[in-house]
């Protein structure tokens, strides 16, 4: 798996299209047939390959037509490596907010 931790939002996202295209075209796919199958737009899937902005949902979309949504699926999941990780988990959960942090007055 490729390091994107330590690049630029426009170099991970320049990847990601890349990836992306790389994707469909192995599945012997056109923008259209992506497109139509999603429910979208041939000009959406083009912007997204390029890279230009498409909403989120039309991401998840394309990843379900690509058979990628377990990638998505496992976005932003909780990093669990103890029994605090749980419970601060468990206790953020309920909240609705983060907490303010003191400002320097």
């Amino acid at each position: 798996m490729l390091e994107l931790n330590l690049n630029k939002p426009s170099e991970v996202v320049k990847r990601l299209c890349e990836r992306l295209r790389t994707e469909r075209l192995a599945l012997q796919m056109t923008q259209t047939e992506v497109a139509g199958r999603a429910g979208i737009g041939t000009n959406t899937v083009s912007n997204l390959e390029a890279g230009r902005n498409v909403g989120f949902e039309n991401v998840v979309r394309v990843a379900m037509v690509l058979g990628r949504i377990q990638e998505l699926d496992g976005l932003f999941l909780p990093k669990l490596d103890s029994l605090d990780d749980i419970r601060r988990y468990e206790i953020s959960a309920k909240r609705h907010r983060a907490k303010r942090k003191p400002s320097d007055a």
